[in-house]
């Protein structure tokens, strides 16, 4: 049964919906987790490492949600610092150098924007990845979890392939964000997802997303195991497919993907 927009919201706002740190035991083995972005520090808002997906070693990178309250006053409410993106971007290039897969896993309601982060440089962070992901020969994936919100969702969005969990958000602000800038009222946030056309199903129509990964009936964590299978069948497959790719093509073929999205009239 398809959600409305309200019940996606509330879903992915519950705290008891699956995070990365549920889904890499399920979906990879031999995980080690990397800190650092080697400039400032480590941001825990932001998790990367290197794994095996069936076999295959790859890079994961992916904004961290949380369970609890605690949690979320540790991860920053999942809105990474310009060290996180520094980090992803760190760990995509070690990627590339070994020729490993680059899988992204977005979930955010959007990057920080404190003091500290702007004086580090979190505008420039964010696009230094835009360009340095779309330009990187080895092969990238990124799924949407749950929010994907902003520039902060999108640092981690430029890929070869882009796949939606089912009851995912994907946009370049966040609702509330939106409707606080248009309206002056961040309550009408609703109203706002709903004109923003940012459901997995919309993003597929628009050739945004590639992919639509199904959740269970109530959303992924009425079932986390088999919301876990369906990721990684669609991580194999893909990977399998792009590893047959001729890296040194990928930049283009990226480039032409992006340029692809959207409508026009002249």
């Amino acid at each position: 049964m398809s959600l409305n927009m309200q019940q996606k919201l509330d879903l992915l706002k519950n705290l008891g919906r699956p995070t990365i740190r549920d889904y890499i035991p399920q979906i990879f083995t031999d995980f080690i987790e990397f800190h650092g972005d080697r400039y400032f520090s480590d941001d825990p808002a932001l998790l990367g490492g290197i794994c095996l997906l069936n076999g295959t070693p790859v890079t994961v990178v992916s904004q961290v949600r949380a369970k609890d309250i605690t949690e979320l006053q540790r991860i920053n409410f999942s809105m990474p610092h310009p060290e996180g993106y520094r980090k992803a971007l760190r760990l995509a290039k070690q990627a590339e150098k070994f020729g490993r897969p680059v899988i992204c896993f977005i979930d955010t309601p959007g990057a920080y924007c404190g003091v500290g982060a702007e004086e580090r440089g979190q505008g420039e962070a964010i696009a230094r990845n835009l360009h340095d992901f779309m330009m990187l020969k080895t092969p990238v994936i990124s799924v949407v979890l749950g929010e994907g919100g902003s520039g902060g969702a999108l640092a981690l969005g430029v890929c070869d392939e882009l796949a939606m969990l089912e009851n995912a958000l994907y946009s370049v602000i966040s609702p509330k964000g939106f409707a606080s800038i248009l309206w002056k009222d961040g309550s009408r946030e609703r109203e706002a997802a709903e004109l923003m056309k940012i459901t997995a199903e919309d993003l597929l129509r628009f050739g945004v997303c590639d992919k639509i990964i199904a959740e269970p009936e109530g959303g992924a964590a009425k079932d986390i195991n088999t919301t876990a299978k369906n990721i990684g069948t669609f991580l194999n497959e893909t990977v399998a497919k792009l590893l047959k790719e001729d890296f040194g093509k990928l930049p283009e073929k990226r480039y032409q993907k992006f340029r692809k999205i959207g409508v026009f009239t002249e």
